[in-house]
């Protein structure tokens, strides 16, 4: 009992193992003074120069480049180049900045994975400390607070005391009243026609008066609600594929609990896509199926496909995969949050509950982007005082679900620790599955700034599959990469003619080479791709039928 206490304790300190990598690396770079002290060297003199920068900056003169990521929003304010003091603070967290990657890098090789690591860490801290987060160092927090006589100081107190209370000192960042699940978010028509103890399957009303013979599941993952393909009208994936004379059925996945500790990875298969195949199959009546599925949702309904070939099941006709890793050689981010010595911590964490909180996996996300979706809100919550938007990404991303123990340990285990799906050497329901089995026509979407499934990682997958496949690049990132209906600011790289067969190069940097951007959104390219796959034009199926009478309206009951 006291060893599992301490086990639990650990892993609850350290979760991610940043700790212990920080503390592996400082021990190497104890150990080559030489490098240490060129680090500090350099520091020194970086520090020691602040004061002449800053007068050099006060006389007006243009001081010198500040090497900050370009469209950085932090330092957008003239103030951090033009103002000697807020230059010579930016200039000091830059240096700070630089001294940490010298230090990490005198402990160890730069592409060494405990390295890698400990540079993560880094960069959530050292983001954390930058002077745009403090009060007293941010400029826009000064003008705000002349212009309403510190009055958005005041407001900006009021909502930290109210997250500290109310939610646990996280600022809340989205006007939640603003969407409502099922009236303008989830809010296409349709019906819940099946349902057992993991999904919900939903079928969508018709929007056009003819549809394309082959229905279309879409497929979506897990680890978030389904309405991310589902938003608001305008912005919803369902609704464009209905009016592109689709008939859409869609599967929800249940919030685990306790009970669901022991489901399994290959259950989200076989009580998951296939059981959706089986009714999607019974109401329409059609002998093929395609698929549309994001993220994990993708990396499940490309093994369905495998483990179908294998089993001689022939009813899958082409499959849309959307920001989705399928080889884990490349996983960013989040592979250095994914090692085994996590995902033993995790298991650790698990073992109370039976399943990972929400909450605790979404956090997890949030630190990959600690600025965007973490720092930034301290400044315009608790510095600003602003009231927090109206955003249904936002609102979305904050309805977090859990994840069963079992099933989560075997997929990060399966998938990110050993690459089993694209060696070739995944076991699933008693079949030994590759991708080279899956023959279908593939169309792979990667988004541009993905910092979840880098696009160079998502085109690995492309050699490895055995049929037709498409590729293409889109705007936006992980999210908004899936959100991206026709706009004037959409774009699209791809190669090839939508509607006919597809070479693709062996690597991403090949087809980035002869790729052609469009100003389109992908799913305007998405739309000639699919209808041309898709089967004649026929009156819509009926509702529900059979055995898979209507249960009740969309969204469900899962959803909530």
């Amino acid at each position: 009992m006291i060893k599992k206490l301490t086990r639990r304790a650990t892993a609850s300190l350290d979760p991610f193992g940043w700790l212990s990598a920080t503390a592996e690396v400082a021990k190497k770079a104890a150990t080559n003074p030489v490098g240490v002290a060129t680090a500090t060297a350099k520091y020194g003199l970086q520090l020691a120069t602040l004061p002449l920068s800053a007068a050099w900056v006060s006389t007006g003169m243009e001081g010198l480049p500040l090497p900050v990521a370009k469209g950085d929003k932090r330092w957008s304010n003239p103030a951090w180049t033009e103002h000697p003091l807020y230059n010579a603070w930016l200039r000091h967290w830059i240096a700070t900045g630089e001294y940490v990657d010298d230090l990490i890098a005198a402990g160890g090789d730069p592409d060494d994975f405990t390295v890698r690591k400990v540079r993560q860490f880094a960069r959530i801290v050292l983001d954390m400390g930058a002077p745009c987060n403090n009060p007293f160092t941010n400029p826009d927090v000064h003008v705000k607070s002349w212009e309403t006589g510190g009055k958005s100081l005041a407001k900006g107190l009021s909502h930290f005391l109210d997250d500290v209370i109310h939610r646990e000192g996280k600022p809340l960042r989205v006007d939640e009243d603003a969407f409502t699940v099922g009236v303008n978010m989830a809010a296409s028509k349709g019906k819940v026609i099946f349902r057992n103890d993991l999904i919900e399957v939903m079928q969508y009303e018709p929007l056009t008066e003819k549809v394309h013979a082959t229905p279309l599941l879409m497929v979506p993952p897990w680890i978030n609600k389904y309405y991310i393909m589902d938003l608001n009208p305008g912005r919803s994936l369902v609704e464009w594929a209905g009016k592109q004379g689709r008939t859409v059925f869609m599967i929800s996945y249940r919030n685990p609990d306790e009970s669901m500790a022991e489901t399994s990875f290959a259950d989200y298969m076989t009580k998951g896509v296939l059981a959706a195949l089986d009714v999607v199959q019974n109401v329409t009546d059609q002998d093929t199926i395609d698929l549309l599925c994001v993220c994990l949702g993708g990396a499940m309904a490309t093994i369905t496909a495998a483990y179908m070939a294998a089993t001689g099941d022939d009813r899958l006709g082409n499959i849309t995969l959307i920001n989705t890793l399928l080889d884990y050689t490349e996983t960013g981010d989040l592979g250095l949050m994914s090692d085994p010595e996590t995902v033993y911590k995790l298991d650790t964490l698990m073992e109370a509950k039976g399943y990972l909180e929400g909450k605790n996996l979404a956090a997890s996300f949030d630190l990959l982007r600690a600025h965007d979706l973490i720092y930034s809100y301290w400044i315009t919550r608790w510095m600003l005082g602003e009231d927090p938007p109206a955003f249904d990404l936002l609102v979305w991303n904050e309805d977090s679900t859990n994840m069963p123990r079992k099933m989560h340990g075997e997929y990060l285990r399966s998938l990110y620790g050993n690459n089993e799906l694209a060696n070739g050497t995944l076991e699933m329901a008693g079949q030994r599955l590759g991708l080279d089995m899956v023959k279908n026509d593939v169309y792979i979407i990667g988004a541009v700034n993905d910092h979840i499934v880098p696009w160079e990682g998502s085109y690995r997958g492309v050699p490895l599959l055995g049929g037709d496949v498409r590729y293409v690049r889109a705007s936006g990132g992980h999210i908004a990469g899936i959100v991206n209906p026709p706009s004037k600011k959409a774009w699209t790289e791809v190669l090839g003619d939508p509607t006919g067969p597809s070479t693709m190069p062996a690597t991403g940097a090949e087809w980035l080479a002869k790729a052609e951007r469009k100003a389109i959104s992908w799913w305007q390219d998405w739309a000639e791709w699919s209808k041309a796959r898709a089967g004649e034009m026929i009156d819509p199926p009926t509702m529900g039928g059979g055995k898979y009478e209507p249960l009740t309206d969309a969204p469900g009951t899962y959803v909530f």
